[in-house]
């Protein structure tokens, strides 16, 4: 054999052949093959380790951005609480020296309580401007005042006449009588302990799922409005229901109560009603809307109302905000029996106010309101302050 292959070498290169010969080992073969296997695993595992420590190490570094963060909020949070309540006692001083004015003896949404701006009193002294946003130490207030008597007070349902002014917002809102009836009562008897047949009663509530009672007592805040059956979000929010949820406590099974083909709503609850307030509304912040709750008020004197209050006061009552409830008879809509409703049911002062601040500190903002009572120059009280957020603020 080994004969052979010399003579073949030699005839190949007799006839001028080269050939380069590569000897294969079987045995190297076998060697060679599992290295490179074992050498793509471990840069696999390699590249998984590493990968795995950039995550927990990204991992770190952003848990330590927060809790560097959460610690920088924490010791801003004793200065923001001040600040919120820097911008409560600002608004007070605000609202006290706007009483105080004897130019102006009535609450219009063109004076500067109402628009942030503007100068408090007669006098153009630099003490007296409104100043809003205003820096105090190293953070920012920015302030609100929103007087509530521009709303009627749903707690008055159980006074004379109240039960008549939710009935008119039900018809305003285009429901039928025979729908109004049972959520009257059903707002009735979840304020007292009443048993009243076309109603939900406390009972019903229980049945649910989850189960609550009724409040048996006055509305504190107005979205209890719904948990009530049949008050609907559509019904509560008006046209921007679409933008709220259903509320926390809100049971689904309110809307099988409720008719199917619902009208639109241009108005909800929570923009003519209020928890708190001193029982009247404010002719000269009170909306179109809710001057049409008045008794015998027809939709065309409600909008001359809310028009006509607009310009500027030159003292004879006859332009700009009314000075008393009378000078509503210069509206041409505006009948003697309406005037006797206004009366009754209107004033041209607002005693109770809800503050907005929001307050800020390096970067970081915390929400609260305030719930004042002001009753004269000299006494505009506290009655509640609170943490709250942007769209709590909004109503």
């Amino acid at each position: 054999m080994n004969i052979a292959v010399a003579n073949s070498a030699e005839r190949r290169v007799a006839r001028g052949e080269t050939t380069i010969r590569m000897p294969i080992h079987a045995s190297r073969i076998t060697h060679h093959a599992p290295r490179s296997t074992e050498q793509g695993i471990a840069l696999v595992i390699v590249m998984i380790s590493i990968f795995v420590l950039a995550m927990l190490a990204g991992g770190f570094a952003y848990s330590m951005k927060v809790e560097t963060k959460l610690a920088s909020n924490g010791n801003s949070e004793e200065e923001l609480q001040w600040l919120g309540r820097s911008g409560v006692e600002y608004a007070r001083w605000v609202l006290a020296n706007s009483m105080a004015d004897p130019t102006k003896p009535y609450d219009s949404l063109d004076q500067p309580w109402a628009t942030g701006s503007g100068f408090l009193g007669p006098t153009n002294a630099p003490i007296g401007e409104v100043q809003n946003p205003f820096t105090l130490g190293s953070g920012n207030v920015k302030w609100k005042i929103s007087d509530l008597e521009r709303k009627w007070n749903i707690n008055t349902m159980l006074q004379p006449g109240g039960q008549d002014l939710l009935q008119n917002a039900f018809m305003n809102m285009g429901l039928d009588a025979g729908d109004m009836t049972p959520l009257v009562n059903s707002i009735l008897n979840w304020m007292d302990k009443g048993n009243r047949i076309q109603g939900a009663k406390s009972e019903d509530y229980e049945r649910m799922n989850p189960p609550y009672s009724a409040k048996n007592g006055p509305i504190d805040d107005i979205s209890e409005l719904l948990m009530i059956r049949g008050i609907t979000p559509e019904m509560y929010w008006g046209t921007s229901a679409g933008d709220h949820p259903p509320g926390v406590f809100t049971p689904r099974e309110k809307r099988s109560h409720m008719p199917t083909d619902m009208p639109s709503f241009p108005v909800g609850l929570v923009d003519i009603y209020t928890p708190i307030s001193s029982g009247k509304i404010n002719i000269n912040t009170a909306s179109a809307a809710v001057l049409q709750l008045i008794p015998g008020m027809t939709p065309m004197a409600a909008e001359g109302i809310a028009s006509t209050r607009s310009g500027e006061d030159d003292g004879s009552g006859l332009t700009g905000p009314y000075r008393n409830v009378g000078d509503v008879r210069r509206v041409p809509e505006v009948t003697m029996e309406m005037a006797r409703a206004i009366q009754q049911f209107g004033d041209v002062r607002s005693r109770t106010f809800k503050v907005d601040v929001e307050a800020t500190v390096g970067g970081y903002t915390r929400y609260f309101t305030a719930i004042l009572g002001r009753n004269n120059p000299r006494d505009v009280q506290i009655l509640s302050f609170y943490w709250s957020d942007p769209e709590q603020q909004k109503h």
